[in-house]
């Protein structure tokens, strides 16, 4: 029973976090005070991708870690703080058009330690002003004892992008 309970309140406390995370995505935050209130203090993100890709779309295909000015044993100098730079210097999204499920509604395995949701919002391309809609996952993991998380990957239409974006 107490293994129940203390699943229970740690998925409580995921989904929570999560949650929050992608209301505060939602509302426009910006992605260094993102990191600061919602992730550990060694975080990694990789957002899913051709490799191809990359050229055009620097934030993919590739696992940043860490906090800028942060000394870290990761493999790549490349921190989460470069990643959202790299993001954000090359798509801009409406923040108006993100949606995501209620709370209750989040998949949470405690055991496994993940929580994955499905987003949805409106991109655009720094460089063109292209835009379009699409749906993309979260899969968070790696949470700490305090509920942060350690681990954010990401499942998104890169193609679309990578149009969007052009040469």
């Amino acid at each position: 029973m107490a293994d129940t309970k203390a699943l229970d309140d740690r998925a409580d406390g995921m989904r929570s976090t999560a949650f929050n995370f992608c209301q505060s995505f939602a509302s426009g935050v910006a992605g260094p005070e993102c990191l600061n209130r919602y992730f550990t203090s060694n975080p990694k993100i990789t957002e899913h991708g051709p490799l191809w890709a990359a050229a055009r779309l620097p934030f993919l295909a590739t696992t940043f870690q860490g906090r800028r000015g942060q000394q870290t044993d990761a493999p790549t100098s490349k921190t989460c703080d470069d990643y959202y730079d790299l993001l954000t210097s090359t798509l801009t999204f409406d923040a108006s058009s993100v949606s995501f499920p209620e709370r209750h509604q989040f998949a949470v395995d405690p055991a496994a330690g993940t929580v994955t949701v499905k987003l949805h919002a409106k991109f655009a391309s720094v460089k063109t002003g292209n835009d379009w809609e699409e749906d993309f996952v979260y899969v968070l993991s790696e949470f700490d004892e305090h509920g942060k998380i350690g681990y954010q990957e990401l499942w998104a239409d890169p193609l679309s992008a990578w149009m969007a974006v052009g040469d």
